[in-house]
């Protein structure tokens, strides 16, 4: 668990009715980001193969943040469901739990953290970037949809 004076990260179980609630915020914003809902190729993650779910909790007790590791291989994971309310924006709880699901990773023996984020994501693409992450080629159901960007980080 990772405390500060504004917020708190720990580990759920990914049905945490808060964690469903962020999720739901998340897919909501993108659906009227990109005008639809079907702006995410291949199976959506689950409680069957999401490894690490991690959410921010703001000093009342209210989630403001989430994100997931889904193993891809022996030494990859990717990033998924990574979401902060909108009011909690800028406060440094996005980069907190991005190193937190990180640190997980390397907890696991991953290596490498991939992810995919939208074209129509600029402040993502900005964020990953300031963090670390280099832009990849397309990967596994993303390879041929237009509007994936990807990146990785080596956690070596």
């Amino acid at each position: 668990m990772q405390t500060t004076a504004s917020w708190t990260i720990e580990a759920r179980d990914w049905e945490d009715r808060q964690g469903i609630a962020l999720r739901a915020g998340q897919r909501a914003e993108l659906d009227e980001r990109y005008g639809c809902d079907d702006h995410e190729p291949g199976p959506l993650p689950s409680a069957q193969d999401v490894a690490v779910f991690l959410m921010a909790f703001g000093p009342d007790g209210a989630a403001i943040g989430c994100g997931a590791l889904r193993e891809l291989d022996a030494e990859s994971a990717e990033i998924k469901r990574m979401y902060v309310v909108p009011g909690s924006r800028g406060s440094g709880v996005a980069a907190a739990l991005l190193a937190a699901l990180e640190d997980a990773a390397r907890d696991r023996g991953w290596t490498t953290v991939k992810l995919e984020t939208g074209d129509e994501q600029p402040e993502a693409i900005r964020f990953y970037e300031r963090e670390g992450y280099h832009r990849i080629p397309r990967f596994g159901h993303y390879a041929d949809w237009d509007i994936s960007v990807c990146y990785a980080k080596s956690l070596r």
